[in-house]
């Protein structure tokens, strides 16, 4: 048998060499195969809230494009601490994201020992929706129809008034501790575990004011079972015509446009990955039949898709941005 030269072999191992690196340098320049198998995106709130109701049907409409399915997994608990810390442990390789609300900036200032650190540790992919106010509720047994009825009533009062919240340091507490401040009153707060009873509490009369995003107190308020006297937002909500805003009614300084949603991934998420996602939002949050279920089901919301850089900025100034309000409020974190 011919055995070919060592020169014959040498150019024979080059030239399979370079047929090689032409192959890793063309496999190298095709757009990334992701994803390839189902994506998993975590809310670390109970289902039917607000953040859960805007989440489910983008992911539906950005799956679709994708072609693989995108499943929503609630992990509730401590103020969106206990599924944002699973996120943070995640591979960086887009299969576990991240759904969360203002929370997310909130919680380094209100937990002691949280594990993981909100810049560091997690990837900005795209603002999803964007407040734009809260609404003042009372139970319609108080004898007042406005702000400053109110406000009087609760300065003459022989008891607390008291308001109701989801809980201690969300942007539900702040506002309404806020509003205290800048109002002058001495409302008492009633921290409730979560939306649901939070607003129960109000329509049941256990407390007399609560101030929550319009999407949760929009069907009581249009049967009767609470009253709206105020927004919070820089404008009038259209939904609420006829409910002047907190300047309006001469609280200065009260323009609290309330909370945000976003979508983050693990830090190291490729940027391949997150331009993909980002891209997939916007796609989604163009599309004519999602802005009308949104604008419905998650009332005093618009849709945002603010790119990664520019959600990074908003995250990191909300982080400093919060911690001084908490400061100035002396809520302590626990």
């Amino acid at each position: 048998m011919h055995k070919p030269s060592p020169k014959r072999r040498s150019i024979k191992m080059a030239t399979a060499m370079l047929g090689l690196a032409t192959i890793a340098k063309w496999l190298g320049a095709q757009p990334s195969k992701y994803p390839i198998s189902t994506i998993k995106v975590i809310v670390p709130f109970a289902a039917g809230g607000t953040l859960d109701v805007a989440v489910r049907p983008l992911t539906q409409v950005m799956g679709e494009s994708m072609g693989q399915s995108i499943v929503v997994d609630n992990r509730a608990g401590a103020n969106g601490v206990i599924g944002t810390d699973l996120v943070s442990k995640a591979a960086p390789d887009g299969y576990t994201l991240l759904a969360v609300t203002a929370s997310f900036v909130l919680n380094p200032s209100m937990y002691k020992g949280i594990s993981y650190d909100v810049i560091k540790d997690f990837t900005p992919i795209a603002g999803l929706m964007q407040g734009v106010g809260f609404v003042m509720a009372i139970h319609p047994s108080l004898p007042v129809n406005t702000v400053q009825e109110f406000i009087a009533y609760e300065k003459k009062s022989s008891k607390p008034i008291a308001y109701s919240t989801p809980g201690v340091g969300n942007t539900i507490h702040i506002a309404s501790e806020l509003f205290n401040q800048r109002a002058g009153t001495q409302l008492l707060h009633i921290p409730y575990k979560g939306s649901a009873p939070s607003l129960n509490a109000l329509v049941a009369g256990e407390v007399q004011v609560a101030i929550m995003p319009p999407a949760i107190v929009m069907p009581f308020i249009k049967s009767g079972k609470l009253k709206a006297i105020a927004f919070t937002g820089s404008k009038r909500l259209s939904d609420l015509p006829d409910v002047p805003i907190m300047s309006e009614v001469g609280v200065q300084d009260m323009i609290f446009q309330g909370t945000w949603m976003g979508l983050f991934g693990p830090a190291g998420l490729s940027k391949n990955v997150v331009d993909r996602l980002y891209n997939e939002v916007v796609k989604a949050l163009a599309q004519p039949t999602l802005r009308q279920n949104l604008a419905t089901g998650v009332v005093g919301y618009v849709p945002d898709g603010s790119p990664p850089e520019q959600f990074g900025k908003q995250v990191r100034d909300d982080v400093k941005r919060y911690s001084e309000i908490l400061q100035k409020l002396n809520i302590q974190p626990s």
